[in-house]
């Protein structure tokens, strides 16, 4: 039997042989070649860019001295026409012009206020409504943030750090550090006013933010300062005095920042949009105006104009290009996108007027685009 079985076997092999050259070798099987189509498949590249968005002034309303200067609905859909720019951001920022705070009487030297609609004290549960929108920074150094003495300060402060946003301007508050999808950011705030850190101590200015950018990959300024109203849209290059007290040397300022270490510079408080510049390949917006400000202050004329500033900027702070979005605020309807794009045109056109070589150029519609100087 075993000699039949050695042929039946022999007889196999070669008939395989002959139907396979490779049988009885040991084959190494290669994959086979990618068809040529898939040559054309490009992968879309990984956007390692940081997004941020910023408004400038936002104050929902005031419950000081009776409801008559609170938004309807609990202020829950003041910033709806603007949500998708603020929650898609990996950082969105505004100005808190006043406090989070229930109760409580102002500041005896803010008393001798006519129109106690200046006295901004927003119900503590608006917080949320910040949160919601998608807001991640807040400045609170401005002329506002003391309206209410310390119980404002200490429970504005208590209420945004309970919703992991992250706030700076204080004397007792004056930056903060935290990090986001793995980058690590520093925030300062600054304007003239008492309890804020100061505008005019620029010295000081720098050294916070040397230090903020020695344990930061990007710092994140933002100022209050120049004059209030239509005769302040114009960025001069000298001190700004209003009302007989001293807003800062705006120039300066933002440019010695940047010399310090600041990566972007965001600017507010003369209730008007300000031109835009790139120094030192580091963006500067001198005043993104009012956003949402429901009743205390004026939106009348361009005092209505809202932009909003999309920028994208490399992980070493380098401006790499933006969007300016334009809204329009009217008291009874509140937040309104404007299709006449009149934010951005007049950003332009004061950019333009002031700045010889801006370092940037602001189409019609907006778009910010940064320029090569040689």
């Amino acid at each position: 039997m075993k000699p039949r079985l050695t042929l039946f076997l022999i007889i196999n092999i070669a008939v395989a042989a002959c139907i396979n050259p490779n049988a009885g070798k040991r084959v190494t099987t290669q994959p086979e070649a990618t068809p040529a189509i898939t040559d054309t498949i490009q992968k879309k590249p990984v956007d390692t860019a940081i997004n941020i968005t910023a408004v400038g002034d936002i104050m929902l309303g005031s419950s000081y001295p009776d409801s008559t200067y609170l938004p309807p609905n609990d202020a829950l859909n003041s910033f709806k026409p603007a949500l998708e720019h603020l929650r898609k951001a990996d950082i969105a920022f505004g100005n808190l012009e006043g406090v989070l705070l229930d109760t409580g009487a102002p500041v005896g030297y803010k008393l001798r206020f006519k129109h106690k609609g200046y006295l901004f004290r927003m119900p503590a549960k608006y917080g949320a409504v910040f949160k919601d929108a998608g807001f991640d920074i807040l400045s609170v150094g401005n002329n506002h943030s003391n309206d209410f003495d310390l119980a404002g300060r200490k429970s504005t402060i208590k209420i945004l750090d309970s919703l992991d946003i992250h706030t700076a301007g204080f004397k007792s508050h004056p930056s903060k550090t935290f990090t986001v999808n793995g980058v690590k950011y520093g925030f300062c705030a600054f304007s003239p006013n008492g309890q804020t850190v100061s505008l005019l101590g620029i010295a000081a200015a720098k050294q916070i933010i040397r230090d903020l950018k020695a344990n930061s990959d990007i710092v994140i300024v933002s100022f209050h300062g120049g004059g209030e109203g239509t005769d302040y849209e114009h960025v001069p290059d000298s001190a700004e005095i209003f009302k007989g007290e001293n807003r800062g040397n705006l120039r300066l300022f933002t440019h010695a920042a940047i010399d310090a270490g600041a990566d972007v510079i965001l600017g507010n408080g003369p209730h008007v949009a300000r031109a835009m510049e790139l120094y030192k390949n580091r963006l500067i917006a001198y005043s993104l105006g009012n956003f949402v400000t429901y009743k205390g202050v004026s939106v009348s004329g361009i005092c209505g104009l809202a932009p909003l500033l999309k920028l994208r900027i490399s992980k070493k702070g380098d401006f790499l290009g933006g969007q300016i979005v334009s809204y329009r605020q009217i008291h009874d309807k509140g937040l309104l996108i404007d299709t006449l794009n009149r934010a951005a045109l007049r950003i332009k056109a004061l950019t333009e007027a002031d700045f010889i070589q801006p370092g940037l150029s602001i189409s019609a519609s907006g778009q910010i685009t940064p320029l090569t100087i040689n």
